[in-house]
């Protein structure tokens, strides 16, 4: 028992020794990798710095450097740019992020919107991953729609000391509604939804604007096959849709019911701008008179769609996103067309203009909100106010 005992005990410590060894080895190869893992973060941190420099310099040429490239790339002027980027900041909770300013952020979103570009070409162009482009562009997005309560504003009734000969027979009117189509990108099993009547699919986008072209309601989300009228009653439908006080009412085409809140123009008569270009045919009977003032006045919500697609290229052809990404674009871009409008009136784009989700002014929780209109049917009140209307118009006519 002794001998055993006596001849265990050096094997033991031998055994022990050996452990020891492997644990010292083991501990000092990783102290090796921890320097290795340490220099090459070294490393990346001094890439990154050179890397800032080349960033800032990009964006100091695309934005800073001259008002004609920042107007030709972003669509906007050096000062609105500014102001659009503080105001994301201080409002849309848009932050610096490590190596992406907010001024960088904002410069590849709208870069994208006036251009409809893909991922890649503006990877390239920013020197940025795809992935931090996708990201940066859908967060700015979201910032952009946060300052629909600063840029959406409800709408001012038409007064009896209206100075625009266009809008003055309207008395009461709020401004204009309609629809437009926006080309979209679908999966095969939803083009049948989507599909427009000129064959290629869509979605139909519900827009109220006032007398000066500022946006105050819009309702993306539709497939383009929903007719006008359905896409009215849903907004109107809405717990926070499309609110019409009982005293006024929008202009609105034929593709509408002529009902209360909404006046639309004589059927079966002369309408559309082009028919009354020339002097050689005069309106013959006061339902033609009423059309002719109604066109010029309604012509309003076109040329703001007009301005709305010749600044933003991605509102004229498909864009790269599914359907719930393109809504997001859409309000973001009425957004940003109402600060445009309110920060450089006489924009040179809007001088070239011939003629799911929603977004509108938000109600004054401070102040009882009016009776509004809920449904939409015509009523025998409301076809004799166009009658009427149509009357006054063409006594002032002749």
């Amino acid at each position: 028992m002794d001998s055993n005992s006596s001849s265990g005990g050096p094997r033991a410590r031998d055994l022990v020794m050996n452990h020891i060894h492997i644990c010292l080895r083991f501990i000092e190869l990783l102290v090796q990798m921890f320097r290795v893992l340490a220099s090459r973060r070294r490393r990346v941190e001094r890439t990154y710095e050179l890397g800032y420099d080349k960033h800032r310099q990009i964006i100091h040429n695309l934005v800073y450097k001259s008002d004609e490239t920042c107007y030709k790339m972003l669509r906007m002027g050096r000062k609105p740019f500014e102001k659009l980027r503080d105001m994301l900041y201080a409002h849309g909770k848009l932050r610096d992020k490590r190596c992406v300013l907010v001024d960088e952020q904002l410069a590849i979103t709208l870069h994208i919107l006036g251009h409809n570009i893909r991922n890649r070409v503006i990877s390239t162009w920013f020197q940025r991953s795809g992935e931090t482009v996708s990201k940066v562009f859908r967060r700015t997005i979201r910032a952009l729609i946060r300052l629909h309560r600063m840029l959406l504003k409800h709408p001012v009734p038409i007064g009896p000391n209206e100075n625009d000969l266009r809008w003055s027979y309207f008395q009461g009117c709020l401004g204009a509604i309609d629809g437009t189509h926006i080309p979209i990108i679908v999966r095969n099993n939803q083009k049948a939804r989507f599909r427009y009547r000129k064959g290629f699919p869509t979605m139909n986008v519900m827009c109220a604007c006032t007398p000066s072209k500022l946006i105050t309601y819009i309702l993306p989300g539709w497939e383009g096959s929903a007719a006008d009228g359905r896409i009215l009653r849903d907004a109107l439908s809405r717990r926070n849709g499309l609110k019409v006080p009982n005293d006024n009412y929008y202009l609105v085409d034929a593709g509408y019911s002529n009902c209360e809140g909404f006046l639309a123009p004589f059927r079966g008569q002369r309408y559309h701008l082009s028919e009354w270009a020339s002097d050689n045919h005069p309106a013959q009977t006061p339902e033609e008179v009423f059309n002719m003032h109604h066109a010029k006045a309604r012509n309003i919500i076109e040329t703001c769609f007009g301005a709305l697609k010749q600044r933003w290229a991605v509102l004229r052809s498909p864009c790269f996103y599914d359907v719930k990404m393109t809504t997001l674009i859409i309000i973001a871009c009425a957004v940003l067309h109402n600060f445009l409008t309110m920060e450089v009136p006489d924009d040179l784009l809007d001088t070239m203009v011939v003629e799911g989700q929603e977004l509108g002014a938000e109600d004054d929780a401070s102040n009882e909100p009016p009776e509004v209109i809920s449904q939409v049917g015509p009523t025998d009140a409301w076809t004799a106010f166009r009658n009427n209307l149509a009357i006054d118009m063409w006594d002032s006519y002749h």
